[in-house]
């Protein structure tokens, strides 16, 4: 073993030894009963929702609340990191919320507004196939 990794190792033991230490510590319990973790945790259910629909059908997605859930975690990842202490977790949360939105907002602009965009139906006939038949977005084409 070289010198280089000598060292790499060192560190890494470093750093783990001084997670483990935060880990046991009373910062660390007052930290899991907070709602700087309790918050964003139950947060993470909108961009794991979102994931999960990337598989459906694009007419099932609502524009206007794509682009709601894309501006209010932008303004949530602001707050995160404005409010003291930091809330990195929060901020984790909303970066991905916000990226995974965005690709749910790209999907329906390509959908209503792509370019095989002429040759599709209303949006009102989309909107009411997909209302009688829900299940219709589910299904693997």
């Amino acid at each position: 073993m070289n010198a280089s990794e000598k060292l790499s190792q060192k560190a890494a033991q470093s750093v783990t030894r001084r997670f483990i230490t935060w880990l046991k510590s009373p910062d660390f319990r007052k930290y899991l009963c907070s709602t700087h973790f309790w918050g964003p945790l139950s947060n993470f259910g909108i961009p794991i929702a979102a994931i999960l629909d990337l598989k459906k059908d694009p007419r099932l997605i609502s524009g206007r609340m794509t682009g709601a859930l894309i501006l209010y975690s932008s303004v949530f990842m602001r707050y995160a990191w404005m409010v003291s202490p930091r809330n990195y977790l929060l901020l984790g949360c909303h970066a991905f919320n916000t990226t995974v939105q965005t690709a749910q907002g790209i999907r329906f602009v390509n959908f209503w507004y792509g370019k095989e965009g002429a040759s599709k139906q209303s949006v009102f006939e989309n909107i009411m196939q997909a209302a009688k038949h829900p299940e219709s977005g589910t299904r693997q084409k």
